[in-house]
């Protein structure tokens, strides 16, 4: 509790070792000799039926980050590896108590005469810099972290750590260049001489809650913009998945990041609302499911505080008629399977133009029975060509029950199972890559957001009835379009109600590209210079000529 831990994985056979250490040089600094004895000699009984095991790994601390100091709570959670089903440590939980005093820690770092308030633009770049460098340094390190927490394959935490390090990047370079506005007013009762500026300002003290399917890139999604405005931050992270964030926080007080400028807190749905209702609290910025969206809301309402909301989607994917099917099944298997199923803007309504239906299902399913099922440190998934990742685990067993609740409920509605749609492994939360047919808008594997490897294909005869089809959901968030006619996609995209429409490429982020939703997808947008806005206000100043 609040300090740092070993956690003690059983070494693997000398072949796969030398393969894992090879690129993980940064985990060998963590391997002392008693914990290699002891994972040696715990090896037959914990991973006899395994073939590869993770590298051994020092964990970042396990308590609250307050004003840079750790803190360990009388509460505290299991943080379960989902691919082994096996504890990886018992994680600080925030109460009331730790809530208070992270948000004090921030208004006090928020004071004017206060070292973060001083420093100003050009100081908050120079530490956002000094962190994107600290976290490619240890690149390495924070994605094992997330392939044991979260279970996604190494090469895809690897790639969420280099977005990343350009979103911190990027945010640096907005603070170096922040700036005010000069006007000169004019009208009949301006005098002479009269100038104003007109500036953007802190927000004041964010409430972040950050969700378990990209640990540390949702995290980083929140502070970075929030730290290049000049707030500062309360970060709740998932019970789920705590550890990335606790890493990252120990890099931001490696960094320079001054006291109560960063504070994390690991914590469950009641430390969520502690923070949504703490009076010192001036923004809430939330990613997660409509349903808790909706809750924060409703909680909110009575209120001015400031809020942006990340929400859940039901992403429509069209096929055209004309689509190269090749590149429509490699499209759609990326945006339906990347991270097992578990994200927001998955392309699990696949619309197919009806002549082109047989020979799309027949390659998506060959597709998708071929995909490996495997643990994130597996040499299979070793890889950073996100076209070649295989699939991880669900996140936890209840995630892991929804998901297969939702296969009970297609097949008990009527839709085709062309294939998956069981466990996929005896040990661990793997689900099979699913896929249903001759699907039902009305049935709730086509209207509910499943948030796992379960794809939906339907098919359509004109863009009118496509259209209509794609828009009939609660969400708004994503969208692609597969063809080989430029015009015609540009005639499709703004026709869908989404906050971003993927053509002919599905889940391509930039630090520069702003993602957010329409309808119940969300309010304000993640990214860009956009996400920097959501955690400012805006201040006009006016001085009138002297006397």
């Amino acid at each position: 509790r609040g300090e740092s831990a070993e956690y003690l994985c059983a070494r693997p056979q000398a072949a796969a070792m030398a393969a894992m250490m090879s690129m993980s040089s940064i985990m060998r600094r963590y391997v002392s000799s008693s914990s290699a004895a002891a994972a040696a000699a715990s090896s037959s009984a914990i991973y006899a039926h395994r073939e590869y095991q993770p590298p051994l790994l020092r964990l970042p601390n396990l308590g609250a980050m307050i004003a840079n100091t750790w803190i360990a709570s009388s509460d505290v959670m299991p943080t379960i590896n989902p691919a082994t089903e096996e504890v990886i440590a018992d994680v600080t939980v925030g109460r009331a108590k730790e809530v208070n005093a992270a948000v004090e820690a921030a208004n006090e770092a928020m004071k004017h005469d206060a070292p973060w308030r001083r420093m100003g633009g050009s100081g908050r770049s120079r530490l956002l810099s000094k962190l994107a460098d600290l976290m490619e340094e240890h690149a390495e390190e924070l994605a094992w972290i997330d392939v044991i927490d979260n279970g996604k394959p190494y090469g895809e935490a690897f790639i969420d750590g280099q977005l990343c390090q350009s979103v911190f990047r990027y945010c640096s370079g907005k603070a170096q260049n922040s700036h005010a506005q000069l006007v000169r007013p004019s009208g009949p009762l301006v005098t002479p001489d009269t100038v104003a500026y007109v500036e953007r300002e802190p927000v004041g003290v964010v409430g972040a809650i950050a969700p378990w399917n990209f640990p540390l890139a949702m995290a980083t999604w929140k502070l970075a913009p929030a730290l290049a405005a000049g707030c500062a931050v309360v970060l709740k992270t998932a019970p789920q998945t705590p550890l990335s964030a606790n890493r990252l926080a120990e890099l931001t007080i490696e960094a320079g990041f001054p006291p109560g400028v960063v504070n994390i807190m690991p914590g469950d749905d009641e430390t969520g609302r502690l923070l949504v209702r703490h009076d010192g609290v001036d923004k809430i910025s939330f990613t997660g499911s409509t349903e808790v969206g909706k809750e924060i809301k409703s909680e909110l309402a009575g209120t001015f505080k400031r809020l942006s909301l990340e929400l859940g989607g039901k992403s429509p994917l069209i096929v055209t008629q004309d689509a190269d099917i090749d590149r429509a099944v490699d499209i759609a298997q990326l945006g339906l399977f990347l991270n097992a199923g578990q994200c927001c803007c998955a392309s699990s309504r696949i619309f197919v133009h009806a002549s082109r239906r047989d020979e799309f299902q027949d390659k998506m399913k060959r597709l998708a029975k071929s995909r490996r099922v495997v643990e994130g440190w597996h040499p299979d998934a070793r890889s950073i060509d996100p076209h070649r990742w295989p699939q991880g685990p669900q996140v936890d067993k209840a995630q892991f029950e929804k998901v297969l609740g939702y296969i009970e409920s297609g097949v008990r509605d009527g839709a085709n199972l062309l294939c998956g749609g069981k466990r996929a492994r005896d040990v661990g939360y793997f689900v099979e890559p699913t896929i249903f047919t001759d699907v039902q808008d009305d049935m709730a594997i086509a209207r509910e957001e499943i948030f796992g490897p379960v794809m939906q294909i339907m098919t359509y005869k004109d863009d009118d009835e496509v259209i209509a089809r794609a828009n009939n959901t609660v969400y708004g968030l994503g969208a692609g379009i597969v063809t080989t006619n430029e015009h015609h996609a540009r005639l499709l995209a703004p026709r869908i109600k989404v906050g971003t429409v993927w053509i002919n490429c599905y889940d391509t982020f930039d630090a520069a590209l702003p993602f957010g939703g329409f309808k119940s997808s969300g309010i304000g947008r993640d990214l860009g210079d956009a996400s920097l806005e959501t955690y400012t206000e805006i201040k006009t100043t006016v001085f009138g000529a002297p006397k």
